[in-house]
């Protein structure tokens, strides 16, 4: 288990078990809103199931703050390396770091394995600019995604 402080929040990640399903799916569906509803895209039954018919507890990690709750992050290997998605933290908690830390811990274990991570973010989410600081470059879009990689960093 990986723990760290951020200038504002105590956090530690511990691996998921099948039943986070309906709290991810949950924080899923209100982390996603905005940009859904942007894109015309949101369906409030639809953003809920697509958790719950790829969650995959093995490969997924849970972010707790102040011992509670309060994200996740799948980070699934595939061929070519690791598939960094459903990344979500509690909308209360962004801007404090949290995020910034565990995706540091996260590219930390792939740089040590030499594994290139690729990911997809919605057009237009602020959550590019994340990723874009952390070394990963667009490699495609479709009208929805971006498709982002960053390859192991020595």
């Amino acid at each position: 288990m990986d723990t760290g402080t951020t200038s504002t929040a105590p956090w530690t990640l511990r691996p998921a078990r099948p039943e986070d399903v309906e709290a991810i799916a949950e924080l899923r569906a209100v982390v996603m809103r905005p940009d859904l509803e942007r894109l015309g895209r949101y369906d409030e039954h639809r953003v809920r199931q697509r958790l719950r018919d790829g969650y995959a507890p093995e490969h997924t990690t849970v972010v707790l703050a102040y011992g509670e709750f309060a994200g996740c992050v799948t980070l699934r290997p595939v061929e070519g390396g690791l598939w960094l998605e459903n990344f979500y933290l509690s909308p209360a908690l962004h801007g404090r770091g949290i995020g910034t830390a565990v995706l540091r811990t996260l590219l930390a274990r792939a740089d040590r394995d030499g594994a290139t991570v690729r990911l997809d973010v919605l057009r237009g989410s602020a959550a590019r600019a994340l990723y874009e600081r952390h070394g990963f470059t667009e490699e495609r879009q479709d009208p929805v995604d971006v498709f982002m990689v960053r390859t192991p960093v020595s």
